[in-house]
């Protein structure tokens, strides 16, 4: 399975259970995850990774910055883990 497997599976989750996906690039920046996730009251950032992929140290310091200024962000890399975007 590649990642495009997964996030063409995760869009179609997410626009399932009446959300919107809107795919991320930030010139000039290294590391932002691939993916905003918006959901009824809800706000997901979205790192795609193949299977058995880990984030690079760039998109691990991204991550951080995010998450410290109060924004969730999940790593997802495999099919079965999209669910938790939703819960």
């Amino acid at each position: 399975m590649r990642e495009r497997d997964i996030e063409r599976a995760l869009v179609q989750t997410v626009k399932r259970a009446g959300g919107e996906v809107r795919k991320v690039q930030w010139p000039g920046r290294v590391g932002t995850p691939d993916r905003l996730v918006m959901l009824p009251g809800v706000l997901v950032w979205v790192e795609l990774k193949a299977p058995g992929r880990k984030p690079t140290v760039h998109q691990l310091r991204e991550h951080a910055r995010m998450r410290a200024m109060g924004q969730t962000v999940l790593v997802i890399d495999s099919i079965g883990a999209i669910e938790e975007v939703l819960s």
